[in-house]
């Protein structure tokens, strides 16, 4: 009787939503307590902006480095750094003294957790077939959301019991436990871990494709690589916006549409909850359609679909004169864009190859610096002109725009040495 293959793939998977859950934990914090921390801090509109994009500036520089990182070391050590990183930096945040300290911080957290979904993307390129990859993006994607939900209303409890510097030190003692145990359990090769069986193993290799652990990066080669080119531009379109529910949304429900500070933080957890749903049912829908389709049609549904719409949501939400509407309207938006996020990243793996820490993390660049971007002009914008109109509605013109690079995402079109731009068989798809 054939041996019954091991599950130990799956558990790889539970590693990495684990680690997005805390991550966002970590990330979105600092964005309900953020009225508390000006208060206290006495910063201006313009100098929050620039403490929110401060991490994603620096998250979104180190993405390429952190990548190579993980293709050069594997997603073991990788992560376990990255991890560590964020982890104590989440506490230092909650020793600062002023702007430029606080400035410093988020810098410096940034570009610690840069690398942390291409080292999952490396991971799951070695773990888990190509049939498996899309549901495991939105699976992990998802998890990092509702984390990032969860928080809000966390952090509003916390507030009233405590100060906003011991939340972030309470926060920041979670990922090291994390760490830890992941050091222990993972390995960068099904065939080195004790958990898989012969059975399994062969369900993996024959899924994935064998390619290098390591090889020299063609850098000539990605940057010529169109697909890549249209995923870098359409990823950061998308998370612009993305970053106004991390960042400044409790902010604008607090003071544009008059809600209480116990109402925000259940309000503000409404998109990252329809992120979550977004991102499982497009990583879902894309591997599925990849199966009847092909690759280069199926991977591209969901955001064709789904950004059109997130930009009629997004723009019926600004000018909505009703406020419950309009934070149900920012919550349908934020779902509906994420429907084209997963597929990117299963994307990435297919064109990227033993390259898919590299691509992922130049998809993640400039997926962070379009999420740098929107903290900064909704600052300003409000500092300068005390609007929220136009740079809210700017979030709507860039997915609209997300949708039409979709066109130019094409997964056959892989990255490989002495092969630039070359269709991958129709057996990859």
């Amino acid at each position: 009787m054939a041996e019954a293959p091991t599950r130990a793939r799956h558990v790889v998977v539970g590693w990495t939503l684990a680690a997005a859950a805390i991550a966002y934990l970590d990330r979105v914090c600092i964005s309900t307590a953020a009225p508390a921390i000006r208060a206290d801090l006495g910063l201006s509109d313009g100098e929050m902006g620039l403490v929110f994009s401060a991490f994603t500036l620096a998250y979104a520089l180190f993405e390429v480095p952190s990548g190579w990182f993980a293709d050069r070391f594997g997603a073991r050590l990788t992560l376990a750094r990255i991890v560590v990183w964020w982890s104590v930096l989440t506490a230092t945040t909650g020793f600062v003294w002023g702007f430029a300290s606080l400035l410093a911080v988020r810098f410096l957290f940034g570009v610690g957790e840069a690398g942390m979904f291409p080292a999952s993307a490396r991971a799951f390129g070695r773990w888990l077939p190509r049939g498996e990859r899309g549901r495991a993006f939105g699976l992990a994607i998802m998890t990092a959301a509702l984390g990032g939900a969860l928080t809000q209303p966390l952090v509003v409890a916390l507030l009233a019991r405590t100060s906003w510097r011991t939340a972030f030190v309470v926060f920041g003692s979670v990922g090291i436990v994390w760490a830890v145990g992941w050091w222990r359990w993972f390995r960068d090769e099904p065939a080195d871990h004790a958990g898989v069986n012969a059975a399994e193993l062969h369900i993996i290799v024959a899924g994935r494709g064998e390619s290098p652990h390591f090889e020299s990066v063609p850098w000539r080669l990605v940057v010529q690589n169109r697909t890549l080119l249209a995923l870098c531009l359409m990823y950061g379109a998308a998370i612009y916006g993305w970053y106004f529910y991390l960042t400044w949304l409790p902010t604008y429900l607090l003071r544009a549409r008059g809600f209480d500070l116990a109402h925000v933080g259940w309000l503000a957890a409404l998109p990252l909850v329809s992120i979550a749903a977004g991102v499982f049912l497009g990583g879902w829908a894309s591997d599925r359609l990849a199966g009847r389709l092909g690759s280069r049609r199926g991977r591209r549904v969901a955001g064709l679909v789904g950004f059109p719409l997130a930009a009629a949501a997004a723009v019926a939400a600004v000018l909505t004169p009703r406020p419950g509407l309009s934070a149900g309207l920012f919550a349908a938006a934020a779902g509906l864009a994420a429907l084209g996020v997963a597929p990117a990243w299963a994307v990435c793996v297919e064109v990227g190859g033993a390259h898919s820490g590299v691509v992922s993390g130049a998809m993640n660049m400039f997926g962070n610096l379009g999420g740098a971007l929107s903290p900064l002009v909704i600052g300003f914008s409000l500092q300068r002109f005390g609007s929220w109109q136009a740079p809210l509605l700017s979030v709507a013109a860039l997915y609209v725009a997300a949708a039409f690079l979709w066109l130019g995402i094409d997964p056959g079109r892989r990255i490989a040495v002495g092969e630039a731009d070359v269709p991958i068989a129709a057996a990859a798809s």
